[in-house]
């Protein structure tokens, strides 16, 4: 442990939702804390470009959404640092936890990992060498590079079904790809998609690979009721393709310290403990049946009002 550590009540790690909701409940308890991301306040829901289920305020962009947030936890005095988080430690001795960082060293009573999760592969042939060259996981940020164009969205969930919808706004046609012979996104969802004249479903079907020069030219598909396979060809630059089929749990800088389910998520009681002692997990991280934003923000409440318990400063009401 470094010598020149700071020394905290609580550390949070992760700047999404779960994370921001727990600063703002930690700044109620007046806990010494202070809340790390790496790369940008919000998480993934800054990529969403609509959010219609949050309770009070319909209608939002996801970036609007969590920049309302962070302004009420900054009001309120959290202290929010741009600064990746390289490992976590636990003491079982003295029962604490270090926590480094590229800027600085934490000391610190209690951990709150929300540190969400990143989308999965589809693991198709080709899909890593055109990631960003064709190959995208967010409609948001690169739907418009594909206006009058045609993609294909790999999924069959709500977020596979949100994006094509979404998608819609901009390509010439959407063909989703769907491995099993049912949409597993909602009823409403999916009457959507039935109704919408340039979205097309292609079910028990499945990208093998993804071949061309500096973009995109052919896919290989195969139908997953027989096993054949066929090749399309297009034109190089006029298609792309959109992965939506799940999410990676981040767990990493914990893994030794807490137990998994079967998906490498974290498990947790209702309280967001994990079986060390002063961690805490909250959000896309930890194993739950429903991963929204609301249901971060929960989470992030909760895991505070454990902490500030734990550390023996319960926040009152």
């Amino acid at each position: 442990m470094s010598q020149h550590a700071i020394s905290k009540d609580l550390v949070i790690v992760g700047g999404g939702p779960a994370g921001l909701s727990a600063a703002i409940y930690a700044q109620r308890s007046l806990l010494d804390t202070v809340m790390l991301e790496r790369e940008a306040i919000g998480g993934q829901v800054i990529l969403t470009s609509e959010v219609d289920n949050y309770p009070g305020v319909p209608h939002v962009d996801g970036f609007s959404l969590v920049d309302a947030m962070k302004n009420q936890a900054v009001d309120l005095g959290a202290n929010i640092q741009m600064k990746p988080v390289s490992s976590v430690s636990h003491n079982t001795e003295t029962g604490r936890f270090y926590v480094s960082t590229s800027g600085a060293d934490y000391d610190t009573r209690a951990v709150i990992l929300a540190t969400g999760a990143e989308p999965r592969l589809a693991g198709f042939q080709g899909e890593t060498h055109f990631s960003g060259h064709g190959v995208s996981y967010c409609a948001t940020c690169d739907g418009m590079f594909y206006r009058g164009k045609q993609v294909f969205v790999v999924g069959g969930g709500n977020s596979a079904a949100e994006e094509a919808l979404f998608l819609t706004r901009f390509a010439s046609k959407v063909t989703m790809i769907v491995r099993k012979d049912h949409l597993r996104a909602q009823a409403a969802l999916i009457e959507e998609l039935e109704h919408n004249e340039k979205v097309e479903i292609r079910l028990l079907t499945s990208i093998v690979s993804v071949d061309g020069e500096d973009l995109p030219k052919t896919l290989v598909l195969r139908d997953n009721a027989t096993g054949s396979t066929y090749e399309e060809s297009h034109e190089e630059g006029s298609f792309g393709i959109f992965v939506f089929v799940g999410r990676e749990p981040q767990a990493q800088l914990v893994n030794e310290l807490v137990d998994l389910d079967s998906s490498g998520y974290v498990l947790t009681d209702d309280r967001m403990a994990t079986k060390t002692p002063g961690l805490f997990v909250a959000g896309d991280t930890r194993s739950k049946s429903l991963r929204q934003i609301i249901t971060a923000a929960s989470d992030g409440a909760i895991a505070a009002t454990s902490a500030a318990a734990f550390l023996g400063r319960p926040i009152d009401g």
